[in-house]
């Protein structure tokens, strides 16, 4: 796992003479300038995470920010009236050769793009979740990250919970038996999906530069429904409810059970259309059985998302007052118990036989302590990693094998019309049962004329159309990138 000191349920004093020793020296309750981190922020409008990020890296020297509207980043351009301003991260990095460590929070499309960057030229990223927009992004990230050194950290927050370790030791100490089944779920999309494409022309906001938006994307007349943050949903920006909310909630099921990379997967959902993800999908997705841990045995098992406020099946044994939370959570069924928790395992508890148990944990994975600075755990977790050298708890060798699989279950949505499962080759990074001559079949929205998103989707609003399968599969899971964009 590779996490080392910052794993170590250390005291606060402890972490601040090995971690930062001019404040144990000092004892100023402040951080001397030798000992801060030279950040630039990538993404930082107001309604994103970039802002949450920097402000939980408390005491560090933001020294850049970049953002390509700066109408939308003029609040924290404010906050941070020393950092340079910058709409184009090429030049920000070109230009400014004091940077340290890299925060990207910008629409999923841009993400591999602007990391790869900042990692040839030795910078350190922290980038938010989902880590790319593809599988073979992911991939190529994770290898970039071992071939360059840097420290790298996955903005999946949560992962640096203290539950996320306790349900570990649950579930790795055999507490509920062996489990061969999983379900998580969310209420996302809570922005609008399953979208038709807007017709109606809008003048560029002075203070946007729409290129720079676009990105590797195809290029699109620009419109308030693809930003700010309703990117999310569009297909060709973001990656849906299953992007944003899977590294959150499938995040504790992976980490505990060493689930790695499916075999098969599939999935059902409502209309799916070309332009943007569906309001409601479920995917399924079967793992093969891995190396048994000493005290728990890790055979095949098949976990099932659900968004929309798709759920899972109660359990007929399941006491009524069992919190199987609406806005999102998981549930992992063993042949001794069952575990169920929020995102992270948050409020988790365990059942057995229509009872609620005490576990009792044979393994202790360690926790990741809060920084005498304070500032946010996982944040500042990464800003001590990039001081030390150590590794973050989700580097990109833990981020980036978790985001393909997450990313991989829009293949199965949007391959769904295939009416079969799909066979994976993980190492190849393709679907193996996909014949040259298959089609897949997918509505297209006929684009609306007002600023009004349509309500309903009749027969006489969409055609069906035909797509070569093997050849879009291909596309979505490493992109053809537009407008002289290239990793």
């Amino acid at each position: 796992m590779k996490r080392r000191n910052f794993i170590k349920n250390v005291s606060a004093s402890s972490l601040a003479f090995t971690v930062v020793p001019s404040f144990a020296v000092s004892g100023l309750g402040h951080t001397a300038p030798s000992d801060k981190l030279n950040i630039a922020g990538v993404g930082v409008g107001v309604g994103g995470k970039g802002k949450v990020n920097l402000e939980n890296m408390v005491e560090q020297n933001i020294v850049a920010l970049c953002d390509c509207d700066y109408a939308y980043a003029d609040s924290v351009f404010k906050t941070y009236p020393k950092a340079k301003k910058h709409k184009d991260y090429r030049k920000m990095l070109e230009k400014q050769k004091d940077i340290d460590a890299v925060v990207i929070a910008t629409p999923d499309h841009t993400h591999a793009a602007i990391a790869a960057a900042a990692m040839e030229l030795g910078k350190n990223v922290y980038l938010q979740k989902p880590l790319t927009h593809s599988i073979w992004e992911s991939r190529y990230l994770t290898e970039l990250a071992r071939r360059t050194g840097v420290v790298t950290q996955m903005g999946n927050e949560g992962h640096s919970n203290d539950t996320v370790y306790e349900v570990a030791e649950v579930v790795q100490s055999g507490c509920l038996g062996t489990i061969r089944e999983a379900h998580v779920w969310t209420n996302r999309p809570i922005w609008r999906q399953g979208m038709r494409k807007p017709l109606t022309e809008v003048s560029i906001p002075k203070t946007l530069d729409w290129d720079l938006f676009i990105g590797p994307a195809k290029m699109r007349n620009y419109n308030p429904e693809y930003h700010p943050w309703i990117w999310r949903g569009w297909w060709d920006f973001g990656t849906g409810a299953l992007g944003d909310m899977g590294c959150h909630l499938l995040d504790v099921p992976n980490y505990a059970l060493k689930l790695g990379q499916p075999v098969a997967f599939q999935a059902s959902s409502s209309l799916v259309n070309t332009e943007s993800a569906p309001v409601a999908a479920k995917v399924n997705y079967k793992f093969p059985a891995r190396k048994n841990l000493p005290y728990c045995a890790l055979p095949e098992l098949e976990m099932t998302w659900y968004d929309g406020g798709f759920m899972p099946a109660r359990p007929y044994d399941l006491p009524n007052d069992a919190p199987m939370n609406p806005g999102g959570g998981f549930m992992l069924i063993g042949s001794e118990g069952t575990l169920i928790a929020t995102a992270y395992g948050g409020n988790w508890k365990t059942y057995k036989n229509g009872k609620e148990f005490i576990p009792q944990t044979k393994v202790d994975l360690g926790r990741i302590s809060d920084h005498p600075l304070g500032g946010g755990r996982h944040e500042m977790h990464f800003v001590e990693c990039c001081k030390s050298g150590d590794t973050p708890a989700s580097n990109f060798d833990y981020a980036g094998p978790f985001n393909e699989m997450v990313v991989m279950g829009n293949l199965a949505v949007r391959l769904q019309s295939l009416k079969k499962t799909l066979l994976w080759d993980s190492e190849n990074m393709k679907v193996t049962n996909i014949g040259p001559e298959e089609k897949i079949r997918t509505a297209q929205l006929f684009p609306y004329s007002s600023d009004v998103v349509s309500k309903g989707v009749d027969d006489a609003s969409r055609k069906w159309v035909e797509q070569n399968a093997l050849e879009m599969s291909q596309e979505w899971i490493k992109h053809e990138y537009q407008n002289g964009w290239t990793l």
